[in-house]
């Protein structure tokens, strides 16, 4: 028998949510809150006033050096030499086969440094890769996951959570957090060190990601916690962020992305700039013709109460068809709700279906993704 996995690691926040009663998960090596009591009040809270996440978990890994660009254009599927300073590009990092190692987010700091994001659980395979894959090039690759913090702010009150946030100072008065567009950033100043404020996030609503030394960690987090009383702000966790992502559309790796994925499989082709000149890992690969018969990834939407999760097999008679990658009853919609990956055949909207749930066939029908977008101002 083997011994169980152990976590190896805590955020910087992990007394904190300790106070707050949190729940804690094992995720990717890391202690992490799944929930504060509620994941459904957690989830209302930031579809209609805004959360608070510590996701100090995932990994920051910077790229700088003459060539980092062009690096980067080589190591990643999209054209991160054509982002300008300030701006965040979502790309995915691929093998030889064109199957998705991770799915990332780039920010350009400058002309020649850039910050990788890469998901938690594929911390050392991002790390390895762009190592490996800079030996030919001027560049240094350099791990910064555990001396930054994470924490993300979202809902649609997150700005005015910032804004109320007095110890947050934007280091450039001309260009204040409110006028951010999505996918861009800026810097702010909280008792001293510098931080990078991103529009961004993973869950479907308007917010901000926050990048910081973890020894800041906790006294931006109670900052931020003060000012959001007057917002509806609370503490969110791990649950809560699932199923908002799941309502937005947004893959999640190990589920609807993974290495033996192609990403015109699970709609992100665009991703995959082929028209950015000269070689990247899996071109080659990423032209040709997708198989005919390669399932692929759509929306699934059900009545009643009982969910498909992710592994339960889909059938059309007694033909298995496909499977569900991620699903859940959806908070907001209040019916079932998943992404699965199916037959060509099935793949059309309104096409009907059924849901082996443990033994129980149940009803769905596919539907156009996302479930859920937000009213947009």
């Amino acid at each position: 028998m083997s011994a169980p996995e152990t976590t190896q690691y805590r955020t910087p926040l992990h007394e904190i949510h300790e106070r707050a009663g949190a729940q804690f998960t094992d995720f990717a090596g890391w202690q992490m809150p799944v929930s504060y009591g509620s994941d459904l009040q957690e989830h209302h809270a930031v579809r209609t006033a805004t959360g608070i996440f510590d996701i100090s978990h995932m990994a920051e890994i910077e790229v700088a050096g003459l060539q980092a660009a062009e690096f980067l254009d080589y190591a990643l599927a999209g054209k991160l030499s054509a982002i300008t300073i300030g701006q965040a590009k979502y790309s995915l990092l691929l093998n030889e086969s064109a199957g998705i190692l991770d799915d990332l987010i780039v920010y350009r700091q400058d002309d020649e440094k850039f910050l990788v994001v890469a998901n938690a659980g594929n911390h050392d395979v991002v790390l390895a890769e762009l190592q490996n894959r800079a030996k030919d090039f001027d560049v240094q690759v350099t791990d910064l996951s555990f001396e930054t913090a994470l924490i993300a702010v979202q809902g649609p009150r997150a700005l005015e959570v910032l804004q109320a946030t007095a110890e947050l100072q934007a280091m450039d008065a001309a260009t204040p957090i409110a006028d951010l567009k999505y996918y861009r950033f800026s810097y702010a100043k909280f008792h001293g060190a510098k931080v990078l404020v991103a529009r961004t996030g993973y869950t479907g609503e308007d917010g901000f990601e926050l990048y910081l030394p973890v020894a800041l960690a906790p006294a931006l987090w109670e900052a931020l916690i003060n000012a959001g009383s007057a917002f509806g702000l609370i503490p969110a966790g791990l649950a809560a962020r699932d199923t908002l992502r799941l309502e937005a559309g947004m893959p999640l790796y190990g589920h609807e992305l993974k290495a033996d994925v192609l990403p015109e499989q699970v709609g992100l082709g665009k991703v995959v700039s082929l028209a950015k000149e000269g070689d990247f890992v899996g071109r080659s690969a990423a032209e040709k013709e997708l198989n005919p018969q390669a399932r692929k990834l759509v929306g699934l939407s059900s009545e009643g109460r009982r969910a498909g999760r992710a592994g339960y097999q889909l059938f059309v008679g007694t033909k298995e068809i496909g499977e569900i990658t991620s699903g859940a009853l959806s908070p907001t919609l209040g019916h079932p709700i998943a992404m699965a990956m199916v037959d060509p055949a099935f793949q059309t909207e309104g096409t009907e279906i059924e849901i082996d749930v443990r033994g129980t066939r149940i009803p769905a029908k596919v539907v156009p993704l996302p479930f859920y977008k937000r009213e947009k101002n």
